[in-house]
């Protein structure tokens, strides 16, 4: 219950309420994925799919444990350490990713946005992994699978893995044709992840 608790306080903070936040305060929606068939908006839905799983599988864990070994636990990982591992990682994927997003203010979206120009964040937390929120979404799914260690926290890791490393790359393509050389020696200096 606990697990499934955080994960809606989760998706609440870091995409319901900046959301919010971000259209209240510039009047921009920061969710820019349409329902077209190109590359960015088909990894937006790769992206529903795999919040929607996350929900599903850690749903069944907290309400429905006979239903728990459908979802083939590797019990031979079920252990106290790990757990506590994962609930640490958890923390720190949450607190980073708030951060990041504090620190990208105004530039913050979930995807590429076309329509409103932005500012290229390049300090604080940014100065140290060129996207520190996408690191923080892979760490969340790390301390998940070590919460509860399935063939299915595995899927979403290895989803998530794909997916995010397909934004990250049409997010480059789209900075250095919204900022050139500014973005080029930023990406020069600063590592993709860490």
């Amino acid at each position: 219950m606990l697990l499934f608790a955080y994960l809606i306080l989760y998706f609440l903070l870091v995409f319901v309420l900046r959301s919010v936040l971000l259209w209240k305060k510039t009047g921009i929606n920061p969710f820019t994925f349409e329902k077209t068939d190109n590359a960015h908006d088909y990894n937006g839905k790769v992206f529903t799919f795999i919040t929607v799983l996350e929900l599903i599988v850690v749903g069944i864990y907290a309400f429905k444990e006979e239903w728990y070994e459908y979802l083939l636990p590797f019990w031979y990982l079920e252990n106290q350490t790990l757990q506590k591992i994962g609930w640490v990682l958890l923390l720190v994927s949450l607190i980073l990713v708030w951060f990041s997003q504090s620190q990208m203010a105004n530039s913050w979206r979930i995807g590429i946005d076309e329509n409103n120009k932005t500012k290229l964040v390049t300090k604080g937390i940014f100065s140290i992994s060129r996207n520190p929120i996408f690191l923080g979404i892979m760490i969340t799914n790390i301390g998940l699978f070590l919460v509860i260690p399935n063939a299915f926290t595995l899927l979403i890791i290895s989803l998530s893995t794909l997916s995010v490393n397909t934004q990250i790359r049409l997010e480059e393509e789209f900075l250095k044709r919204e900022f050139g050389n500014e973005y080029v020696e930023y990406r020069e200096k600063v590592r993709r992840w860490i």
